[in-house]
Order: structure tokens, then sequence, then C-alpha cells
């Protein structure tokens, strides 16, 4: 890649991305569904639409999850807050109405952390784009719900003209940075985190064997495909873990991990 170091940068107050450029996920309320089918996925995308009209700012990249979004945001007019709380606020209005609820959908306060250079921002871009992968839901280059195929094809959503002209990339480009995501130089996958806040792998053993009221976590090895994988799927669902540490404990490699994860879907 021949891109620059930087990007272009606005006067900012302390405390504010120089550069106006966000990664924000914004989280549901007890980590509860917030897209049950294709037609909610589609309203958040249009709820994305509308506030880009009204608030006029780029967006970078996305990816919907079960019960969360990441969102790349280029803040132009310096509206981060009132951006959010227009898209949660649309949202929610439409969830609450389609499905005869009341309450809150996302949390209040929504994550953000600065995007201050060009290598970082792309890296983001590409951290965002593996979440579906990450989860164990399918490769990143199958999922329809995140930016990855606005690369790749004429997008009325994505600014992806802006992203590529800034890191001089082609597509092409674009296509074969994604195929390198292992290979990241400079960074770590967890600073691309919001919330780092890992476990060690004794928190995680001692949480599982209490939580499967089992002594011992190698005794998961020893049952059969079809509990252990039931068994995986229950400390992924209740537990906040990486997929590759949970492996890791196990003593599994992480496609067992994923195929488990899979069969249940």
């Amino acid at each position: 890649m021949k891109g620059r170091n930087t990007m272009p940068r606005n006067c900012r107050e302390n405390q504010k991305s120089y550069t106006g450029v966000y990664h924000v996920i914004l989280r549901s309320i007890n980590q509860q569904e917030i897209f049950y089918d294709n037609i909610d996925r589609r309203k958040f995308l249009k709820c994305l639409k509308d506030t880009k009209e009204k608030y006029h700012y780029d967006l970078y990249a996305y990816v919907l999850m079960h019960n969360h979004v990441h969102l790349v945001i280029m803040d132009k007019e310096d509206k981060l807050s009132k951006i959010i709380q227009s898209i949660a606020i649309s949202y929610a209005l439409y969830f609450n109405k389609r499905y005869n609820r009341i309450g809150h959908v996302f949390y209040n306060r929504f994550k953000s952390k600065y995007v201050e250079n060009l290598p970082y921002l792309l890296n983001i871009i590409r951290y965002i784009h593996f979440n579906p992968e990450k989860a164990g839901i399918c490769q990143y280059s199958k999922y329809y719900w995140s930016s990855y195929h606005d690369y790749s094809q004429f997008s009325r959503l994505i600014e992806t003209e802006k992203v590529l002209k800034m890191a001089e990339m082609s597509k092409r480009d674009f296509e074969i940075f994604h195929m390198e995501y292992e290979k990241i130089k400079g960074y770590e996958k967890d600073e691309f985190e919001i919330e780092n806040v890992k476990a060690s792998d004794e928190q995680v053993i001692n949480a599982i064997k209490e939580m499967l009221n089992i002594e011992n976590i190698v005794s998961i090895q020893s049952e059969k495909a079809d509990k252990r994988d039931e068994m995986i799927v229950e400390i992924v669902s209740k537990m906040k873990i990486e997929k590759r540490q949970l492996a890791r404990i196990l003593g599994v490699n992480d496609r067992t991990i994923f195929r488990a994860i899979h069969k249940q879907k």
C-alpha cells in the first residue's frame, strides 16, 4: 500500500479527534438482539442514510452484528453525539413499534475512539469487516451486512472513493489488504477494541467451570461431539470471550469453535 500516513485534518477542541474520524460502537441493552431479520437490517441502513443527509457526515465503514453495530464516521461538523443519538432514536422507534415493545434499544452512552492517521483508519475498517468471522457467523467476504462489498462496487452509503483515494488503493488492492488480515504490522488486533477488557485464561477457566458445573475443563474434550458443541455454544452465548482464546483453553482448533457455533444457527 502506498497510502500516506496522515489524513485531512480539521481544528478540533481538546479531547476530540483532530481528523474528525471516529470508530463508534452502538450496543444494545442487556445484549439483546436488535436485528431479527433482514427487514430490520435494511431499516437500520435507511436510518444511516437519513442521518447522513441530515448531518452531512461521511461514513467510511459499518458492520451490523446481532446485538451491536460498528461505524467509522467522519464527523465534518462536530456533531457526533447528535448523529449517533439520531440513529439510535430513529431505529428504536421503528423497532419498538414493529415488535410491540417499549423502552430503550441501545445504551444511552455510545463508545467511540479517535482515528488519527491513515494506517489506523485502514486497519480499523478491515478489523470491523472481520467481525462476523471472529464471531463465527461466516467468512468476512460472504457477510452481506457490512460495508466490505461497498468497496468492490458502487455505493450510495459509504464514501469508498474518498478512502481509496486517501490510501492510493484500487478496489483490488483493498481486497488484497483484507486477505492479509493476519499480517497486521504496527498494531496488535486488540488495539482496535473500544472496550479492551480481556480476561485471563485462568479467569475464563474458572468462569466456565462454575457456569457448566464441572471440575475439570479437560472434561469438555472427552464429551461426544454433539454434547461438546452444545457446551461450546453455551459458553460463547453467555461469556464475552474471543474464539481463539476459547479454542486455546479447550485444547481444540479454531474451526471446531466456529463449526459448533455455525451448527446451532
